[in-house]
């Protein structure tokens, strides 16, 4: 698989709690580590025994060394195109005691990839494609080519990016936030924005990511609910990075929606069990166990086609 799109570098600082507005907040640790969507899952993918292939821009100082160290490490070919006297992608995270995440990003717009910057080769012979959409224009002829060549395209989208239509025009599996859906087609009702998206865009699927609500999927032809499993959890940070490969992992293994979905939930799940976005990263083995003896949160969906069920 192919992912083309956000990497940084993660700051991760444990607190009991947010901090109120003009507090003083003491500190015990904070630790430097990999992180960024479509490179942590990517990632993953290369974990779970796929070939994997990164494609990104990064600046030339230690981050960019850290990166191009884990890629190596793990496998996963990297096309990174480097900038000089350009800082890295930079993300500091505040994590609560109950594992939930607060993220400040710093990006150098220098590092924005650009179409030209793509090759098209690094594209069209994959299995699959996933983008996150924040270098847009990127992302779209990157998705473009995908699907000329028959590829599936995978998006992982957070925020309503300029010529984000055009994106999404181009994506077959759409897996977004919670409220994602919502803000795109202007409606309040989760479940009829993810009916709208297929109808103006023509997806094959769209999706959101839930928290411990699960995820709440449309095929076109029902809504499929997955409830989330219940984990200790140590930091959400990555989970949605996760479960986006968990999700490309099933598609690659040819699995029923279902399955996906499942899989997917349960690979996000224990990695909120380690602290970073890759802290948690879990075998196949240790992802099926779950998924064969885990207890999940209670069902949000009720009306809806229930995963396990």
């Amino acid at each position: 698989m192919v992912g083309v799109g956000l990497i940084a570098t993660d700051t991760l600082i444990p607190l009991p709690a947010y901090p109120a507005r003009g507090s003083k907040v003491e500190y015990s640790t904070a630790t430097v580590m990999p992180g960024g969507q479509t490179a942590t899952a990517v990632l993953a993918c290369q974990t779970w025994g796929l070939r994997t292939r990164y494609v990104g821009k990064l600046g030339d100082d230690d981050a960019a060394r850290l990166h191009r160290e884990a890629f190596a490490k793990a496998g996963v070919e990297a096309r990174l195109i480097s900038v000089p006297q350009a800082a890295s992608p930079q993300s500091l995270i505040l994590v609560d005691e109950g594992g939930e995440r607060t993220v400040f990003c710093r990006h150098d717009n220098r590092l924005v990839l650009q179409p030209h910057e793509l090759d098209r080769a690094w594209i069209e012979h994959a299995r699959a494609l996933l983008i996150d959409g924040h270098d847009t224009a990127a992302a779209t002829t990157a998705a473009r080519w995908a699907r000329a060549a028959g590829i599936p395209v995978i998006a992982d989208l957070d925020e309503l990016y300029p010529g984000v239509h055009d994106l999404i025009a181009n994506i077959d599996f759409l897996i977004v936030s919670r409220d994602f859906p919502g803000r795109l087609m202007k409606d309040g009702s989760l479940e009829r924005s993810l009916r709208s998206i297929l109808d103006r865009y023509g997806c094959r699927l769209a999706a959101a990511t839930l928290g411990q609500d699960g995820v709440l999927a449309f095929d076109g032809e029902r809504l499929v609910h997955s409830a989330a499993y219940r984990v200790p959890v140590a930091d959400t940070t990555g989970a949605g990075d996760i479960f986006h490969a968990g999700f490309i992992y099933g598609i690659l293994q040819t699995w029923p929606l279902e399955r996906q979905l499942d899989f997917a939930c349960a690979a996000a799940a224990l990695n909120c069990t380690g602290a970073g976005a890759r802290g948690g990263i879990a075998s196949v083995s240790e992802i099926e166990k779950l998924m064969n003896t885990g207890s999940r949160y209670e069902v949000a969906f009720p009306g809806c086609e229930q995963v396990g069920s």
